[in-house]
């Protein structure tokens, strides 16, 4: 599990960034070294979902509009739409799916304010 702060940076937040990007080459490396074996792996990624971490801005309405307005889909999302894929990613379904990292985000990662 990492987050979407593997490649945006969060100011205030470099240990996080740091952490969540060294899981992402961690998962790569694994991903490459366990394929032969059959076992697979991947990285979920999410962006601002409703949980604790982000207790800071649901507790300020200007602040969740700020987070909020990042977001194409318009809204923060939900821990069931994380686990929703981290589900898929451990299924059957995702049976060539190694090495690399599932967004969730709302498009959050697409930079809505470089427009």
């Amino acid at each position: 599990m990492s987050s979407v702060h593997q490649f945006i940076p969060w100011p205030q937040f470099a240990h996080y960034c740091a952490s969540k990007g060294g899981l992402k080459l961690l998962m790569e490396t694994a991903a490459r070294e366990l394929a032969p074996k059959k076992i697979r792996v991947a990285n979920i990624a999410p962006g601002a979902i409703i949980t604790p971490i982000n207790k800071f801005v649901l507790d300020d309405p200007e602040a969740t509009h700020d987070v909020e307005s990042e977001i194409p889909l318009g809204r923060m999302g939900k821990a069931e739409e994380v686990a929703a894929a981290v589900a898929w990613a451990a299924s059957d379904q995702a049976s060539y799916v190694t090495g690399t990292t599932i967004v969730v985000d709302g498009g959050m990662s697409l930079y809505p304010k470089f427009v």
